[in-house]
């Protein structure tokens, strides 16, 4: 198999403008369109895929992210390996804003969202026991380390439902909970992409204590953009060293790969054609067999 490297880019990263061999691609999947356009470029030989999550010049709402069909968009174009980049608010005193946080663990407090493939006559439960990948981690952690950049490796992810930012209350209660990190778009991202077998990994890009701090003021957009514009300059250097080195930390043993083998309860004769049609690009491997 071919591996072949997304990334996907949350507020403040719209484009990498050095990748100079560019198309622009306008997919269709079963579950509509994209946020925008996936940039198809190669770099130093390379092909590689670019989504900016809430597309260029920031329209889609965290809430109006059609996850499916970027996740079915990317897995069209033989993605393998997704790294995700994203803005999130602190919940530790030492993830200072300008920190990169290589997330390892989510909870997920959204509701108002699709977030499965398998919710029509065929149903899967994948494992989200570990949702991201240590290949992937370790590629991040090289990349991170090459432009010196202040990282923690590990740490949970909040995702909260949003657009508003948190209250008082509910910053403390996630600080309670020991998570690291506060963001409003990585689930159901890393779900469906275990559920279509694509390798995960999230570089989270502190902005804000949120609002919890008592020496900082409350989150708002303007601070945000400040810290943005510094991260997503640091984002691009560290997405070009990822496309010099994720293959040399790809494992054969991930248990993304292969995940839907023990996946799929619903009997074969109840899969309707129809709905493996449906299915085809993220669980066609197992269900034409």
């Amino acid at each position: 198999m071919t591996n072949k490297l997304a990334i996907i880019g949350g507020s403040g990263l719209y484009d990498v403008e050095e990748f100079k061999d560019r198309e622009l691609l306008d997919l269709k999947t079963p579950w509509g369109k994209p946020s925008d356009q996936i940039l198809k470029t190669k770099f130093k030989g390379k092909e590689v895929f670019f989504l900016p999550r809430h597309g260029r010049g920031h329209f889609v709402s965290p809430s109006k992210i059609n996850f499916r069909a970027n996740i079915d968009a990317l897995k069209q174009l033989g993605v393998s390996d997704i790294i995700s980049v994203s803005a999130v608010g602190s919940l530790k005193e030492e993830l200072n804003p300008g920190r990169f946080v290589i997330v390892d663990q989510f909870i997920d407090r959204t509701f108002a969202r699709n977030k499965t493939f398998f919710d029509d006559e065929i149903v899967a439960h994948v494992s989200m026991a570990h949702p991201t990948s240590n290949g992937l981690m370790n590629a991040c952690e090289e990349a991170i380390k090459k432009e010196n950049i202040q990282y923690q490796r590990g740490g949970t992810y909040v995702v909260m439902e949003g657009p508003q930012f948190s209250t008082l209350a509910e910053s403390n209660l996630y600080r309670s909970w020991k998570a690291d990190v506060i963001g409003m778009t990585n689930m159901p991202e890393a779900k469906l992409a275990r559920e279509a077998e694509i390798r995960y990994a999230s570089v989270s890009m502190v902005t804000d204590y949120d609002c919890w701090h008592p020496d900082h003021a409350n989150v708002d957009v303007q601070s945000v953009i400040k810290v943005l514009l510094g991260n997503a300059e640091k984002a691009k250097n560290m997405i070009k060293n990822l496309i010099d080195n994720f293959e040399n930390y790809i494992d054969p043993k991930d248990p993304t790969n292969n995940c839907l083998d023990v996946a799929i309860i619903t009997a074969p004769e109840k899969r309707t054609q129809k709905t493996k049609d449906k299915l085809k690009t993220v669980a066609g491997r197992v269900l034409n067999k």
